[in-house]
Formats: C-alpha cells, structure tokens, sequence
C-alpha cells in the first residue's frame, strides 16, 4: 500500500538499486490495488523511480495468489500478503517469495536476478 512503512522502505530500496537491476536486464514493477493518481503522489514524494501497477481490481493480486485471508485484533479480512516473484524472459516464474520483510529484501532479489 503506498506510503506505508513496509512498501515506502521496500520501493526505495528498490529504486536505489535500479541501475544493477537495468544492468541485468531486469523490469522491477511494484503491484499494488491503489490508483494511478496514488501510485503518481507516491512515487513522486519519495522520488521513486520503479515503476508502479495498479491492481484497482485485484485481478493480478488473485492471480499470482497474494490475496490472503488476514486476522487483525480477532477481525479476519483479505488482504495483499506482501510477496515478490522473478520472472524470466520467457515468462517462467523462477522463484516466488511470500511474506517477505521489506528491509534489505531488493538486495536478496538482486541476488536471485544475478544467479539466472
């Protein structure tokens, strides 16, 4: 969710290593189920430079499995398990990560990119 502790650290990081993504050939997109106009106000208050999709209707979010069943304070709703997938050329899911931690997670994912 945009401008959350978890995704602003994550994006950042992200964005920070852009130029060793790009060096590898490597589209980095951060998928969220917030609008265009948020995805906009938030790249541009932290000078993101990963680009960023909007999921509005959940359709990619359901499709790659994120969407999961939360309990909060004995509340159960769904929500987007924060998750990350390395896809190769030829569209093959090579590795896919659930409920990762933000801090240093863009490094991690460097390093899986790096060993293909």
């Amino acid at each position: 969710k945009d401008d959350t502790p978890g995704c602003t650290m994550e994006a950042i990081e992200f964005s920070e290593l852009a130029g060793d993504f790009a060096a590898l050939d490597t589209l980095v997109l951060g998928v969220s189920a917030d609008s265009c106009i948020s995805h906009g106000g938030f790249r541009d208050k932290y000078g993101l430079t990963v680009e960023l999709v909007a999921d509005v209707d959940g359709e990619a979010c359901e499709a790659y499995g994120v969407m999961q069943v939360k309990n909060k304070d004995g509340v159960e709703h769904r929500g987007i398990q924060r998750s990350t997938f390395v896809i190769d050329k030829d569209g093959v899911i090579r590795h896919a990560l659930y409920g990762v931690t933000p801090k240093a997670h863009a490094e991690d994912v460097l390093s899986l990119v790096r060993a293909l």
